[in-house]
């Protein structure tokens, strides 16, 4: 077999523009070529295996899923799909779910003293093997191993407790969702700026505006991330210098007297207007330890032509202002008494995700983007929330 070239991946990503990315590290013309010029809406995406809501899945399944994989929010999402859609069925009871503190396809990578990017998140070990055989045992061999009755529906780590936990089902029963407003006096770009992340409703606040510039975009420190090879190593990691960044805007909340764990789903909704007719939003949630270290525990991101709905788009007009609901993050961490929870806003984490070049054309097959600036909006009449899922103490 002739041996491909190695790829410098963290240039080849930098290239301009992306359909010829593959092409320009002299690879094979593919499914890549195809799929970056197909609309999120295109009937093709629901050939080939890829899932869709209606599409039959009538089997068992043991969801292996990593906090810090690029698919951890979906598979969760896809197994209460599953749970919920067939309600009180022999295929809803037969899907079980463990989520570990990992990067993808790392669990039998724990240690005693697990680090995922710079953060140690304690003995994250579980006997995977013995796990994966028991469940194929019952139900390929219909062995009466007893797998149901030993194995709780959902298995989850905690990081900061740095702990395996159990439930009936994720998010957990219990669940209450704290609202943390975004709140500043027009001043919220870097960590030194006076954002805030308020658990009192916003009153007569000022918004906040960066420039983003496509051909600088805010490097990707670590994240959810998979198969990128040198581009980005993934996992969680001190986000300090990025929050230095002017197009950073930083909004935290006072130290935690109490330690709260976070467990479940992280939903978004913030108010935004442009100089542009389309541009991205991205977010984190980061954990802001005692000595002001910021380590990143999700990300996501909205393309703001897609804000109702990826069937359609629907373009901008300069200077209005728009809801834009977030796609969900997720995570479960115990922020310990003394730690900050932080939301960091911006429009662009690459090469994480891609760079929107704000043109409103077709991204894919442009080579030069257009600097806009990008205003996020929270008061009274237009209050960007976050709500986070405090898990119920036992």
């Amino acid at each position: 077999a002739t041996e491909m070239p190695r790829v410098d991946w963290a240039k080849a990503l930098n290239h301009l523009p992306v359909s010829d990315i593959i092409h320009n590290v002299d690879g094979q013309q593919g499914i890549y070529d195809r799929m970056i010029t197909r609309k999120p809406n295109d009937p093709e995406w629901f050939k080939g295996g890829l899932w869709h809501e209606n599409m039959p899945i009538d089997v068992p399944g043991y969801w292996f899923v990593s906090w810090f994989d690029v698919s951890s929010g979906p598979n969760i999402e896809l197994f209460n799909h599953l749970r919920n859609g067939a309600k009180g069925s022999k295929l809803a009871d037969d899907q079980y779910l463990i989520i570990a503190p990992v990067l993808h396809c790392s669990y039998k990578r724990a240690t005693a003293d697990t680090k995922v990017g710079d953060l140690s998140v304690g003995d994250a070990r579980l006997n995977y093997d013995e796990l994966t055989w028991s469940w194929f045992d019952y139900h390929l061999k219909g062995e009466a191993n007893n797998f149901k009755q030993k194995n709780p529906r959902v298995r989850y780590y905690t990081m900061g407790s740095n702990k395996w936990q159990s439930a009936d089902s994720f998010p957990l029963p219990g669940t209450r969702m704290q609202e943390f407003w975004l709140s500043s006096n027009g001043h919220a770009n870097t960590r030194n700026g006076d954002g805030v992340l308020s658990a009192k409703a916003p009153g007569k606040n000022q918004p906040d505006t960066f420039t983003y510039d496509p051909m600088n975009p805010v490097p990707s420190v670590g994240g959810n991330v998979c198969c990128t090879g040198n581009a980005i190593q993934g996992g969680s990691f001190d986000q300090s210098q990025v929050e230095l960044r002017n197009d950073v805007l930083v909004y935290t909340s006072d130290s935690l007297t109490e330690g709260v764990e976070v467990t479940g789903f992280i939903e978004s909704t913030l108010y935004v207007s442009s100089t542009g007719t389309d541009s991205d939003i991205t977010i984190k949630l980061i954990d802001v330890h005692p000595d002001g270290k910021a380590y990143n525990l999700d990300e996501t991101i909205q393309r703001l032509r897609y804000r109702e709905g990826y069937d359609k788009e629907v373009f901008m007009e300069k200077g209005k202002v728009y809801k834009v609901n977030m796609s969900p993050m997720v995570t479960s961490n115990y922020f310990a008494p003394g730690h900050r929870i932080r939301i960091e806003v911006s429009s662009s984490n690459f090469p994480r995700f891609e760079r929107n070049l704000n043109t409103g054309g077709n991204n894919y097959d442009e080579s030069k983007g257009v600097a806009v600036q990008n205003t996020i909006h929270h008061s009274k009449a237009y209050p960007s929330v976050v709500r986070i899922p405090i898990a119920p103490k036992k």
